[in-house]
């Protein structure tokens, strides 16, 4: 097996989810993030539609982006369900990250739906694994309040926002997801 073989399926195999909590204050720089997004958009797209749109948080822009989550979150609850303290939680995971990403899907019409959300996710998956070879966590959120912000990024009626991908360096040590034995989810057919 090639060096290259290797390496991918070790990526793959210990990519885990890296919260903000466990990100460090280290800004990501504007160049990695260029090469991150670049690896996202060689992803599988059927007829070319390439249904990604990213807008990317940084410095003054995740303050931006913590305020205005926080305000949708305000709108979103009767004022006896609000809750100052997940306002305030809603903002530092933000602010705990080295950047954020708006991930939005932009829907051609030319093919399903779904086939546009699996060549985001695939993007996705794609941003994921660049930023672990990098030594970035990050993950992906898709809280309700996502659903909001299409004013907010400016999207257009064809556009929404499915996600939040949140990114930050991190000291945690890398290791195997707890996955259940291959044999319950493969039948073979010889």
């Amino acid at each position: 097996m090639s060096e290259l073989n290797t390496t991918i399926q070790e990526l793959i195999k210990y990519r885990r989810s890296v919260f903000p909590k466990d990100y460090i204050d280290k800004p990501i720089a504007k160049d990695i993030l260029v090469e991150l997004l670049k690896c996202a958009v060689q992803a599988p797209t059927h007829k070319l539609t390439q249904p990604w749109r990213f807008t990317v948080f940084t410095g003054e822009g995740l303050i931006k982006l913590a305020d205005a989550l926080k305000k949708q979150y305000k709108k979103s609850v009767s004022k006896d369900d609000y809750s100052k303290k997940k306002g305030e939680s809603i903002q530092k995971k933000i602010l705990q990250s080295g950047a954020v990403i708006a991930i939005c899907l932009n829907e051609s019409g030319k093919i399903p739906k779904w086939e546009e959300l699996a060549a985001v996710a695939s993007a996705v998956q794609n941003m994921a694994l660049a930023a672990s070879a990098q030594d970035i966590g990050s993950y992906w959120s898709s809280s309700k309040l996502i659903h909001e912000l299409d004013s907010f990024l400016g999207l257009s009626k064809n556009e929404s926002c499915i996600g939040l991908f949140y990114m930050g360096y991190h000291k945690e040590k890398r290791s195997l997801g707890k996955r259940s034995p291959l044999s319950e989810k493969v039948t073979w057919v010889e």
